[in-house]
């Protein structure tokens, strides 16, 4: 355990810096620097390295977090009381891309063992989804993947696993309303994920607004090399007698798909295949000190091996749009981010709120003021490569290099559209620690702390938090993830969260009204 007084600074500029001790510092502590704590500092708060005045910019990151709402002595605690948030960023007059960059140096002779799909993509697990069109077959959904996990899985070794794509939605909505195509987008984009095999298994009841046909129009299912259009099962169907028969048509269908999938084999693929989403929760603010930069510097090494990283939650990057901007590969790229940020705006106007309700209770108590000073740890995670591309809202990825996907802050809304755009892995940060899970692709838990890492050791798969203590550097953890990236797409290893069986039910962002 550290026992030696640290701080870390982020920009030689910044007037502040994090305490890294586990459980804080108390008044009086002296640093080999000199600096002596006027107050008690928690793990992860900041410090005034010098006198700051009423109405002075706090600086971290070289940015101005917020404004100090009272004189601030050298030495004390910057409790969040203390700072004054300053407004957001005007989307007008935003830095250009930058002309002629350098592209980063390609990454070469790195592969995994992946599934390959008839479409193209590539699978990292051999998965069967049923989806579902609407929410009122949840339950005899649920209830049939039990047996088929129990009675039919066993039967086919190939097959890692049966999920089924729950949702709330499909009636009692406003099926045809401004936004409605982001939902629906969603599903049939996430029933397309390389993780299934390129096969559809959907379930109906019947009389819902999402019919089987408009969730899967003709056609929205590439076919190539045989791939099926999407096999229906209407429970409604004046075939089925009962429940018990229902369930046994399920099954039934539920078992073709299963023998197709199983004959499927591994086979060695380019790293460029690999579609990772990367994405933080429960964030302190050593997220952006040790566990996104990590994370960042991973991007950065799939991006030169030729694989898709796409970075998200407009929630938390509006505070950092001028960084991002400047790093888009074009004009168009630079106002389709802008685009995103704009209806992200007017969203919070029609509700009535302000983006201070980000941060959360737990983002404060690990040491992040505002969402201006939690924008910019949070944007790190995206490395240093050009901005390829920008997706909305489910849509579907069509292109390699790094990529803004645009979703909500919420862990399990990103989570979802990730899955949809046809990520096949997912790398989380967390600070403070959430279970956070998805059932149709591996999740990689990054801590940013070493205590983090030590109380849920059989949680976390990295641990990031080295950096703070000086023990490994960001390059080491970044290579550490990259390699240990190829091993789970590969199946030779397997998360915390999939050794677990951790998963959370897919959360459908709907700006559409309810009916």
């Amino acid at each position: 355990m550290m026992t030696t007084p640290r701080t870390i600074r982020m920009h030689e500029n910044d007037n502040v810096a994090i305490v890294v001790n586990a459980g804080g510092l108390p008044e009086g502590t002296v640093f080999p620097d000199g600096l002596t704590l006027k107050t008690r500092v928690p793990e992860g708060h900041k410090v005034a390295l010098r006198d700051i005045a009423l109405g002075e910019p706090i600086i971290r990151y070289d940015v101005t977090i917020g404004y100090a709402l009272q004189p601030i002595a050298r030495g004390t605690w910057i409790e969040e009381s203390l700072v004054g948030m300053p407004a957001a960023r005007g989307l007008d007059d935003l830095p250009q891309p930058v002309r002629d960059r350098a592209p980063l140096a390609p990454l070469e002779g790195f592969t995994f063992e992946g599934f390959r799909n008839p479409d193209g993509s590539v699978g990292t697990r051999n998965i069967l989804a049923i989806s579902e069109t609407v929410q009122c077959v949840s339950g005899v959904v649920e209830f049939a993947v039990e047996r088929i996990k129990k009675e039919l899985l066993p039967k086919y070794p190939n097959v890692d696993d049966v999920v089924a794509i729950e949702h709330t939605y499909g009636c009692g909505v406003a099926i045809d309303a401004p936004g409605a195509e982001i939902p629906i987008r969603t599903l049939r984009n996430i029933a397309r994920n390389p993780n299934f095999g390129g096969r559809v298994m959907v379930v109906s009841l019947g009389c819902e607004k999402l019919q089987p046909m408009r969730m899967f129009p003709p056609g929205s299912i590439a076919i190539r090399n045989a791939q099926q259009e999407p096999d229906v099962v209407c429970l409604q169907d004046a075939a089925h007698v009962g429940f018990g028969d229902m369930i046994d048509s399920i099954m039934r269908t539920a078992e073709t798909h299963l023998a197709a999938l199983d004959l499927r084999r591994r086979e060695t693929v380019p790293a460029s295949e690999l579609v990772v989403g990367v994405q933080c929760g429960g964030s302190d603010a050593f997220s952006g000190v040790t566990a996104n930069p990590a994370v960042g510097y991973a991007s950065d090494l799939l991006v030169r091996a030729g694989a898709a990283v796409m970075f998200s939650e407009t929630t938390e990057v509006r505070d950092g749009i001028d960084k991002l901007t400047a790093r888009a590969a074009d004009d168009g790229v630079a106002q389709a981010m802008i685009r995103e940020m704009a209806w992200y705006d007017e969203y919070l106007k029609r509700g009535g709120v302000d983006r201070s309700a980000n941060t959360t209770p737990g983002n404060k108590k690990g040491g992040l003021a505002n969402i201006t000073e939690k924008a910019m740890g949070s944007i790190i995670k995206s490395g240093t490569a050009p901005i390829a591309g920008v997706l909305a809202p489910g849509e579907k990825l069509q292109q390699k290099g790094l990529i803004y996907a645009a979703t909500p802050a919420s862990d399990f809304i990103c989570g979802t559209l990730q899955l949809a755009a046809g990520m096949n892995l997912h790398v989380f940060t967390t600070g403070r620690g959430t279970p956070y899970g998805l059932a149709a692709v591996p999740v990689v838990k990054v801590a940013t702390r070493d205590d983090l890492a030590r109380r849920w050791h059989d949680l976390m798969d990295i641990n990031a938090g080295r950096i703070a203590t000086g023990e490994a550097t960001i390059a080491d953890v970044g290579w550490e993830l990259f390699h240990f990236l190829l091993d789970v797409a590969s199946g030779r290893k397997k998360t915390w969260a999939e050794q677990w069986k951790l998963h959370n039910a897919l959360t459908l962002f709907n700006p559409a009204p309810v009916t």
